[in-house]
């Protein structure tokens, strides 16, 4: 109904008289020409094309592109990275930094003192577990797996603060002071010092013990394998020079009670495979030995006098050379009789270096005691003394002349006892005369 309604009105409108428009100015009457009829078709077009004309424009919104995931990420970053680095930079392990945190605000220094607390329990559970592993070793493994934990502890330690007053609040310090101690700090710090230097002290000792054990076998196949006395000779020193060095290992670490045992059966080994002769070559060896020592003492002990020290390096020297013929076994009879009759000269000589050495010792005493009493002296007043106070003066000068004429000939200080000796009664003869 509403599409017919339309078409006849438009029927309507296109049959009224069309008027030109010259002829309508002019005030004629043009007559009417006859209308020319459209399709259907054509007035729908038409209809059609009109409201297409009048139909509002509409702008279609174009949709904003916002930022993807990307953008989130960041702006989750910023919010989350900025307070955790303030967080970071407040607990830093700097005095001018955490000291104003500490006094203020002291629950931002929460992650230190966690860090702090998590450090000094491991350096306590770790130091008590390397103690356990170096100090009672079963084996190497133990001391290598203890090596691993002392260097554990010993990195704890190093992550914690050298005292707490330095860097932590006081109110903060007296709270956390029922869980830490800077003594027992210190104590764990020691013990993690002595262990390292255990630990080093096996590891030389292992070594040494494979070395000598290598060199062992070495000098027994240049042995079996020597062509003339010459080298038979070598690889006995050789031989010989092994197993002392086997001896010299430290009792008291794990390579030590290994090579002790070592020790008795490689030097039955050598007794077995060289026999006598290498015996008696060992006598001849620490003969000569013991000789070379109680050279280097008697050349020591020449233009004398010495001091203490120098007596007591002589004294080492004569006790070395003792020690060489102490040595010799005695089912060897040529070297024992050669040995006994220098270890009564050595111990002879000995003696005599011990004596010079007490009267040096007794001579620096004593020449400490009159000057002290000189200096007492020396402090008195310089005018005319009273009588008590010139008998007190004649009574010291009397205990130092003493003193002074205790003190042996041939000592460092005897010339200079000499000179005050002179002073000393002169001082004594201007006194008496008065």
């Amino acid at each position: 109904m509403g599409l017919f309604n339309r078409l006849s009105s438009r029927l309507r409108k296109s049959s009224a008289p069309a008027v030109q428009p010259a002829q309508a100015a002019q005030g004629q009457i043009v007559p009417a020409q006859p209308l020319k009829s459209k399709t259907l078709a054509e007035l729908e077009r038409q209809i059609e094309l009109e409201s297409r004309r009048n139909r509002p424009i509409t702008v279609q919104a174009v949709p904003v592109r916002r930022n993807g995931w990307m953008g989130k990420l960041l702006s989750l970053s910023l919010l989350v990275g900025l307070p955790l680095g303030a967080l970071w930079l407040i607990n830093l392990p700097y005095a001018p930094i955490r000291r104003p945190i500490a006094e203020n605000a002291p629950i931002l220094l929460l992650p230190s003192y966690i860090q702090f607390d998590n450090n000094f329990k491991e350096a306590i559970a770790l130091s008590e577990q390397a103690t356990q592993l170096i100090d009672n070793p079963t084996s190497s493994v133990d001391l290598d797996v203890g090596q691993v934990v002392v260097r554990q502890a010993q990195e704890r330690l190093d992550a914690l603060p050298s005292t707490l007053r330095d860097s932590w609040h006081d109110d903060w310090y007296r709270w956390y002071g029922w869980r830490y101690s800077s003594t027992y700090f210190n104590d764990i710090r020691s013990e993690v010092g002595r262990l390292q230097v255990k630990v080093m002290q096996e590891q030389n000792a292992q070594t040494a013990l494979v070395k000598a054990e290598q060199a062992i076998a070495q000098a027994r196949q240049a042995y079996q394998q020597a062509q003339t006395p010459t080298d038979r000779r070598m690889a006995i020193e050789a031989w010989r020079k092994a197993l002392s060095d086997l001896e010299l290992i430290p009792s008291q670490t794990l390579a030590g009670d290994a090579a002790s045992l070592k020790y008795g059966e490689a030097s039955e080994q050598f007794r077995e495979t060289v026999g006598i002769a290498a015996e008696s070559e060992k006598v001849a060896v620490l003969i000569d030995n013991a000789r070379q020592f109680a050279w280097q003492a008697a050349k020591a002990a020449q233009n004398p006098p010495h001091t203490v020290t120098e007596w007591d390096q002589i004294i080492r020297l004569w006790q070395l050379a003792i020690s060489r013929l102490d040595n010799i076994r005695s089912d060897d009879l040529a070297g024992s009789a050669e040995a006994e009759q220098l270890l009564a000269q050595y111990e002879a000589n000995l003696s005599e270096i011990k004596v010079r050495r007490e009267a040096e010792a007794d001579a620096i005493r004593l020449m400490r005691e009159a000057n002290h009493r000189i200096e007492q002296l020396t402090r008195l007043n310089a005018g005319s003394p009273s009588d008590f106070r010139r008998d007190y003066q004649i009574s010291q000068l009397y205990s130092i002349i003493n003193t002074l004429n205790q003190i042996s000939n041939g000592t460092t200080v005897y010339k200079d006892s000499e000179l005050l000796l002179i002073q000393a009664n002169n001082r004594l003869n201007q006194l008496s005369a008065r």
